[in-house]
């Protein structure tokens, strides 16, 4: 992959502009970090040895930063010896554990390329990102839950020629890797000056991680991200949230995406900080526990995991006043569960973040000083060193604040590329480098941005453009629903009709579209109010918690139909 050059921001004067268009910068008196990944962990080495610097909560394992550069450095030598080398594609594909983060700073060390997996997938899926990435060597969990990973490795193994090599991480072959690197490391000097000398050679702009979006639609592409892409956007994500070597930062999200890996693990080592895993798999309980028994100071989670928490029936239990800041993201955070985080959990400092895959993942963020409204209302401005904008999807002008558009961004947290996909690169990512999102926006006088959708997620109706986020955000209203997603299902009179997904609160009776049309009638134009309404226990999701409406306009299909 070829290193993408991004232009220097510089200050922004629109808003001086009779009709300021929808640009805007993020200078910063802070200078991007020209550090590899594995740089950043030996600086918070050698600053904060003794500090803690990961917490398994579910086994009570604990590492120490000197513990974990110890740990880094025999994985990195055990995968040295079993021939790994710069730019090797190394794959893990294992849920949330104390393993993921040193394969993580391992393979930074060596200068191999990460390749994070869903633990979601199956043998298909498994099968096309080995060989479109064509990883080397695999590191996975041998189960978890339903999911038999060997039996799957197993069976596609054979059509994968680039497969060279396989570590399980709950048999023989991990305890094997580490003794193997322990003992490298304990011969003389020369594991550690090798490794010393494969980091000299490496730069802040090879790349180090391909992440694979949803798909959603087709096979997933692989977005491929550089150490100054992630450092820099966990770095600063964290300069956002006041980070301090005095945090603990519960991660309940996974860590096989930019929100776990970068937002958390990135954000913590380039901070000193501690990153608490509170289990395998988000569980809204031990998530709580987890907070209360590490007197965490910050958590993480999209919508529906912060829903889960403050429903949970032993919440008022939980000793949650450690609790001071924390990232909402990956998805359109609801006004009314963000209060709840707010003023229930404490977290009166909670940051709302908006990014993709693609960038890193962060473009917008709230900060701790901006009012509660903007922080309930927007997903904040620029970041440092980055710039965004709002065009029209259609001629790609930037269009007048207040009116919406497609947020693009530009800057150093861009991909480097889809792997091996240079035409879909070129889709995405324009000859200026500027990043098409695919999303909604439109950004206020101060340069606040809110998200309303998804241009595909646009609904049609009669000739009248309706944002799914709008109408959800009112039916987050009405006492007894509990979460409510909106998406738009073909009708042969108006082109398009609303129908809203909603599942209800414990002991609430279902809602009829009738009674949605009766509390809608009045408030909301005509046009707006569902004429469906469909009562769900759960919403079909991603790992990441991305609702896939997608899925549910192809269920709804079939609903009406019958």
């Amino acid at each position: 992959m070829g290193t993408r050059r991004y232009r220097p921001v510089q200050e922004a004067t629109l808003s001086h502009d009779p009709l300021p268009l929808s640009h805007a910068s993020g200078p910063s008196g802070t200078p991007l970090l020209d550090d590899t990944v594995g740089a950043a962990l030996d600086r918070a080495v050698r600053s904060f040895p003794e500090r803690e610097a990961v917490v398994e909560h579910a086994t009570g394992r604990r590492w120490t930063y000197a513990r974990l550069a110890a740990d880094v450095d025999a994985v990195a030598l055990g995968l040295r010896a079993r021939g790994v080398g710069k730019g090797d594609r190394v794959g893990i594909w294992a849920p949330n554990r104390a393993e993921w983060t040193l394969v993580q700073y391992a393979t930074a060390r060596l200068g191999a390329i990460l390749v994070t997996i869903n633990p979601a997938y199956r043998a298909h899926e498994l099968e096309y990102v080995l060989n479109q990435a064509g990883v080397r060597l695999l590191v996975a969990a041998e189960r978890f839950k339903t999911s038999d990973y060997a039996a799957m490795i197993a069976e596609v193994r054979p059509r994968c020629p680039e497969l060279a090599d396989v570590v399980l991480l709950d048999g023989p072959d991990w305890p094997a890797l580490l003794a193997a690197g322990e003992a490298a490391g304990a011969a003389g000097d020369g594991g550690q000056a090798e490794l010393a000398q494969i980091e000299r050679g490496l730069s802040a702009d090879d790349p180090i991680n391909i992440q694979y979006t949803s798909g959603t639609t087709g096979f997933p592409k692989g977005a491929t991200l550089s150490h100054r892409n992630i450092l820099n956007n966990g770095y600063f994500v964290g300069e956002l949230c006041n980070y301090t070597e005095r945090d603990r930062i519960c991660i309940p999200v996974p860590f096989y995406h930019c929100f776990g890996m970068v937002m958390g693990n990135l954000a913590a080592v380039s901070h000193g900080a501690c990153t608490v895993i509170p289990a395998p798999a988000f569980d809204a309980a031990t998530t709580l526990a987890a907070v209360a028994a590490e007197r965490c100071t910050s958590l993480y989670g999209v919508p529906t995991m912060f829903i889960a928490e403050l429903a949970d029936p032993g919440f008022d239990g939980y000793d949650l006043s450690s609790l001071r800041t924390g990232i909402m993201a990956g998805a359109p955070c609801p006004t009314e569960v963000m209060k709840g985080v707010m003023e229930r959990m404490g977290m009166t400092e909670v940051s709302i973040c908006y990014g993709m895959t693609e960038t890193s993942p962060v473009s917008t963020q709230t900060r701790a000083d901006d009012s509660v409204e903007r922080r309930v209302s927007t997903v904040g401005r620029v970041g440092p060193h980055l710039e965004v904008k709002v065009v029209d999807p259609e001629t790609g002008h930037t269009v007048p604040r207040g009116e919406p558009g497609e947020l693009c961004t530009r800057g150093y947290s861009v991909m480097l590329g889809y792997w091996a996909e240079p035409v879909k690169t070129a889709e995405a990512v324009d000859p200026d480098g500027w990043m098409h999102t695919g999303d909604l926006a439109v950004m206020d006088a101060d340069g606040y941005l809110s998200i309303t959708g998804r241009i595909k997620d646009m609904v049609i109706r009669g000739g009248e453009n309706v944002y799914p986020r709008e109408v959800e955000e009112f039916l987050y209203a009405h006492p007894d629903v509990l979460d409510v997603q909106v998406i738009g299902v073909p009708d042969a009179k108006y082109g398009e009709e609303l129908m809203a997904w909603v599942r209800m609160r414990e002991g609430a009776r279902p809602l009829t579209a009738e009674a949605v049309r009766a509390f809608c009638t009045g408030r909301l134009a005509h046009f707006k109010i569902p004429r469906y309404v469909h009562v769900v226990d759960e919403f079909p999701m991603t790992v990441t918690g991305k609702v896939r409406k997608v899925e549910m306009r192809e269920r709804a299909a079939a609903i009406l139909a019958g």
